[in-house]
């Protein structure tokens, strides 16, 4: 057997450069790439991302993270799951670990000048080796891949038939395992997994951007949100310096009347403090700028809890005479006498610090917008356990959807609740109306459901389930709602609902109360895996 030749480029030429050759190859003062730094080697999984560029030509780019940085091979017909298919792949630079969340567009007449997104991202596992860094070297890495597109086992192999010259160019193949499915064309999954874009628009209109003379923990930006005002650490301090009855707050320009700040409203978990009103202000403020995207247009309710999470709450709709001006509010035209008319809207974020001052510790948007009352921007799927189900045969039913949308080409993001749920969001263009929304995905529901009858309750009160879980269809409906993304939720230690990614659903230390307000913020130094569901350009297809 021919003895395996190492690639030259495969760790930059030399231990001691880190990244040399991504580098040299880029202006950093004309490009927005991230500059990065090799990272160190990170305990726990290993992240791969794939991202669709198009340049000269249009290629995918496959990296894995291998001791602080990505490795790359373009592939230019793009990864596939099936397993009929091998695929040219060229062993290009490492790359910084801060490239895996780059999406946006390298100016023409740069290395690499054209639009890029974040094709598929996830975590991913050598087989066979404990060393893939030895394993590129020898010419052979075989990758257990965990992504929102991706799944199941990609083999890298250097090719030695080509002779000088083509040292770089190797064949990227899927095994035949239980994720293989054959005919899978990659171009039939254009989308962004981060921002639900394609090439065309991010290049049209980029909703985030890197900023090349920042650090690169703090380089990546959005776009989207640069008109939304953060929360000043002044804005933080003086409400701590309120003494404990309160006084005036003023807020992102608003001022506030705020009262009993130091009451609890969330017994402590097990070895933690409780939650105050104190510090849910604080974390409405510090929030509200990655809630607003959500929630903006469209009437909220309020779930309130004026004596707190340890109490009874109560739904609260109509927006009180004694409000602020200056709050954002809707009139519903379709209200029946007796009906809610006047809601609130959270259009500012110094209407969501508002809202948790009113003791709305849950916040639920509709699903339509206030300029469309009655077309459904979103089709909702809620996973909604029984007494008897296990946290897995939870996770056993959101796979079973993750496989129906994969079977339906349908872009469906997944979040869990904060409580014991987790919930799916479908984005929709205008069009079908509620009742027809509800229809297609009681449709997939009793589909997915048929799959695992033991599980499924189709019962309408919790009480005749039988401690079984229900698919509830029934919140597709005019002034029905799940709760927002990163709505705290009233159970002891302020827990919050948090989106994730789909192959965030095989994480075995996944848990649906897994985030608190305390600890989500370390959550959004990732890309928000949310983001898609505002871009509304789906039809649902026909089924059943």
């Amino acid at each position: 057997m021919a003895a395996r030749r190492r690639d030259p480029d495969s760790r930059e030429g030399s231990a001691s450069r880190p990244l040399a050759t991504y580098k040299e190859k880029r202006d950093f003062e004309r490009t927005p790439e991230p500059a990065g730094r090799k990272g160190r080697r990170r305990k726990g999984e290993r992240r791969f991302v794939v991202q669709r560029h198009r340049a000269r030509a249009l290629h995918y780019d496959l990296r894995f993270e291998i001791d602080g940085v990505l490795v790359s091979w373009a592939v230019p017909k793009g990864p596939t799951l099936d397993p009929k298919v091998k695929r040219m792949a060229v062993h290009v630079e490492d790359h910084p670990m801060e490239y895996a969340a780059f999406e946006g567009v390298i100016p023409q007449g740069q290395y690499g000048g054209g639009d890029v997104i974040v094709w598929d991202h996830g975590t991913w596992e050598p087989y066979g080796t404990d060393d893939p860094a030895a394993a590129v070297a020898e010419g052979e890495l075989h990758a257990e891949v965990h992504g929102e597109k991706l799944r199941g086992r990609l083999v890298l192999v250097r090719r030695e038939d080509k002779g000088p010259g083509h040292e770089n160019e190797w064949l990227l193949l899927h095994k035949r395992d239980e994720h293989a499915v054959e005919g899978w064309d990659p171009e039939a999954h254009p989308r962004s997994v981060v921002s639900g874009l394609t090439n065309e628009e991010v290049k049209a209109s980029p909703s985030r951007r890197w900023r090349s003379d920042r650090p690169a923990a703090k380089a990546e930006e959005s776009v989207e949100e640069d008109e939304v005002e953060q929360v000043g650490d002044d804005e933080l301090a003086a409400l701590e310096d309120l003494g404990k009855s309160g006084g005036t707050w003023e807020v992102f320009g608003r001022k506030l009347k705020v009262t009993n700040l130091d009451k609890v409203l969330f017994p402590g978990r097990e070895g933690e403090e409780p939650v105050t009103k104190r510090e849910l202000l604080g974390y409405a403020a510090r929030i509200a700028p990655s809630v607003l995207p959500y929630v903006s247009g469209r009437a909220l309710n309020m779930h309130r809890y004026p004596n707190g999470a340890g109490s009874k709450g109560f739904w609260h709709k109509e927006l009180p005479n004694h409000a602020p001006d200056w709050l954002p509010r809707w009139d519903n035209p379709l209200a029946d006498p007796g009906e809610t008319t006047t809601y609130l809207v959270v259009d500012e974020p110094a209407a969501l610090v508002w809202a948790a001052n009113f003791g709305a510790l849950e916040w639920h948007p509709w699903t339509s917008r206030t300029d469309e009352p009655e077309c459904p921007t979103y089709a909702l799927f809620d996973l909604d356990p029984g007494g008897k189900t296990s946290w897995d045969e939870l996770v056993e039913l959101a796979r079973l959807h993750r496989t129906a949308f994969e079977k339906l080409h349908v872009r469906a993001y997944p979040k869990v609740t904060g409580s014991r749920g987790i919930q799916i969001w479908v984005p929709i263009a205008t069009g079908p109306s509620f009742e027809e929304t509800r229809a297609w995905v009681e449709r997939v529901s009793r589909t997915v459901g048929a799959v695992r009858p033991e599980l499924v309750s189709w019962k309408w009160q919790k009480k005749e389930r039988g401690g079984l879980a229900r698919l509830d269809y029934t919140q597709n409906a005019i002034n029905k709602t799940l709760v927002a993304p990163y709505s705290p939720r009233p159970r002891p230690g302020a827990p919050v609902s948090v989106p994730i990614g789909w192959h965030e659903i095989d994480d075995p230390d996944l848990r649906p109360d897994r985030w608190t307000i305390r600890t989500v913020f370390e959550r959004l130094d990732e890309p928000d895996p949310f983001r898609g569901v505002l871009v509304h350009d789906q039809e649902l297809p026909e089924f059943g």
